[in-house]
């Protein structure tokens, strides 16, 4: 478990009643953008609606930054990640939600908008992985590139560049990151459905 530094004690905020229950918890370590950030990122959805290729919009309201998918988690396990991140001490920064892009031009997936933070967020999510290590979730094999996924593609097509590009000289405002937080995501057929398990405030 990673050594936690000395720094200021965080206040935690945790959900009560999920010690005792046997579901299984699809739960991610999230980052939160202001709420004025997400109206911003929502015009950017009006500019992308315009174009042919099929997309699935994330609601503005549920747009974050991703530290750490950890997939299905059994919900007796819960406890013991919420006690390591809380052990994960860091100081607050500020992110700029800078240009709308495709995480691939080849084979567009997602379109997202790059956040830009002189490295601070990817010197947290190595806290991130190293504390979460010794429970048993796997590092990731991928390079951690800040993000704020705004749309899913499903089935591209050239007219997505053509809007893309003209959200090209765009920024969507700058907010403070002060803290992370522990998700437990439900999948609806309407989308998902995201509810706190723990918030930590540096």
């Amino acid at each position: 478990m990673a050594q936690a530094h000395s720094k200021p004690v965080v206040s935690i905020t945790i959900c009560r009643g999920i010690v005792n229950s046997t579901v299984m918890v699809r739960a991610f370590v999230a980052l939160e953008l202001s709420g004025d950030t997400r109206e911003q990122l929502a015009g950017a959805q009006d500019v992308l609606r315009g174009c042919s290729a099929r997309l699935t919009f994330v609601d503005p309201a549920l747009i974050h930054i991703t530290m750490k998918f950890l997939g299905e988690v059994d919900e007796k396990d819960v406890p013991l990640v919420i006690a390591t991140l809380r052990s994960i001490q860091f100081t607050p920064f500020s992110v700029t939600a800078g240009c709308v892009t495709v995480n691939n031009p080849r084979r567009p997936h997602t379109v997202w908008c790059v956040v830009e933070d002189g490295g601070k967020s990817k010197e947290l999510f190595k806290r991130v992985e190293a504390a979460l290590e010794p429970l048993g979730f796997l590092r990731e094999t991928r390079p951690f590139t800040p993000h704020a996924t705004v749309a899913r593609v499903k089935v591209a097509d050239p007219s997505l560049f053509r809007q893309i590009d003209l959200l090209k000289d765009r920024t969507y405002g700058s907010c403070g990151i002060t803290g992370l937080k522990l998700k437990k995501s439900t999948l609806t057929p309407k989308g998902p459905v995201y509810e706190d398990l723990l918030e930590v405030a540096w």
